[in-house]
């Protein structure tokens, strides 16, 4: 178990396709530690942003590789968690 709902929930994601969503389909997009399962997700939501999640669809992205010069390496893996909030409920992301 994660020790602080802060831990998983790392930073909402911005974007025009999740700006687009959050507008039309009350639906928002955040980068979430990789151990987080979607019943944390939710509950840390909930938690932090005091508003009823309906449901939780999630994204693995993989690493990929990136070269500077003569070095390889890989990007980090994330994971994107896409809360689908009740009707009347809404987070502003500023």
């Amino acid at each position: 178990m994660m020790s602080n709902y802060r831990d998983i929930i790392k930073a909402p994601i911005i974007t025009e396709k999740s700006a687009d969503l959050a507008q039309n389909h009350n639906t928002y997009t955040f980068s979430v530690d990789v151990n987080a399962n979607k019943t944390q997700i939710k509950q840390a939501i909930e938690k932090i942003f005091n508003v009823k999640v309906l449901n939780v669809n999630t994204v693995n992205v993989k690493p990929k590789t990136r070269r500077v010069g003569r070095y390889e390496g890989k990007t980090n893996r994330v994971k994107k968690a896409i809360v689908k909030l009740d009707e009347g409920s809404s987070i502003e992301l500023n």
